[in-house]
């Protein structure tokens, strides 16, 4: 079905992928990604929380405004963005928690309401929080701000979980792991609504890559299996490089992108 734009607005397709299981499988890596990155960039390279938020920051907004000014899905350039606000949005909850000393409890509490908040104001505004109709600036807008702000979510309730609640890192990503399978079930067999699915297995799989991420790379006396940061990182970008490589090459995601369905 041909969507109807409005004239007065900036005519795109539209700007996020198709939903294979290509998009979570590079999504689960980017979060990972996040996790792990942060952490090199913080303790290994020294650049502290600080400098690492300000580095990391204006790399993400010079992406944000290159994605953004894009008209159609381009492969690297959204999976860029997603790497980028995943490293961002750990450190936003790592500067509450460690600089500010804001409890993980708190900081889950707040990006929670943040995050319903922006769902709303977004649907008040559009009527809509399908991915499948971004075709407008102000919808990619809050799209991106959603993605924030599951980032920023799921590394405090993973944290939260792992180290809060004293799970471990291994148990806290079968947890998430089965949270995610579970709603899986529950859209394919019981028929649950597509939208409030796909966002509840996004924000799932933010804890989910960020335990996955602390599991491999945290040493064996932490409970992780002593990867290291640097191997973790550089074996999941390579795996993300693959994959998106792959989907430009083949353009297989990108049947939403072209805007076929509403």
């Amino acid at each position: 079905m041909n969507l109807s734009i409005n004239p007065s607005t900036r005519a795109m397709l539209n700007k996020v992928p198709e939903i294979t299981i290509y998009f979570w499988i590079i999504k689960i890596l980017a979060t990972t990604v996040g996790e792990t990155a942060a952490d090199f960039l913080n303790v290994n390279l020294h650049l502290g929380l600080t400098g690492t938020s300000i580095v990391m920051g204006m790399l993400l907004l010079a992406f944000l405004v290159v994605q953004i000014r894009t008209n159609k899905y381009v492969p690297w350039i959204y999976w860029l963005t997603v790497v980028l606000l995943s490293i961002f949005g750990t450190l936003l909850t790592d500067n509450l928690v460690d600089n500010f000393g804001v409890t993980l409890q708190t900081t889950t509490t707040l990006f929670s309401v943040t995050l319903i908040a922006t769902f709303v104001c977004w649907y008040l505004s559009e009527k809509t929080l399908s991915i499948h109709s971004i075709y407008t600036t102000k919808r990619e807008l809050f799209y991106w701000a959603a993605i924030l702000f599951t980032f920023a979510l799921g590394t405090a309730a993973g944290d939260l979980a792992a180290e809060g609640l004293q799970l471990g890192y291994a148990p806290s990503t079968l947890i998430f792991g089965g949270l995610i399978a579970l709603v899986t079930i529950t859209y394919y067999l019981f028929k649950a609504n597509a939208v409030a699915a796909f966002w509840i297995a996004y924000i799932l799989t933010r804890p989910f890559g960020a335990s996955c991420g602390d599991f491999l790379s945290q040493p064996t006396a932490n409970g992780g299996l002593g990867l290291g940061t640097i191997g973790t990182s550089a074996l999941f970008l390579l795996t993300i490089l693959a994959l998106v490589g792959y989907l430009t090459v083949t353009r297989r995601n990108e049947a939403c992108a072209r805007g076929d369905i509403a």
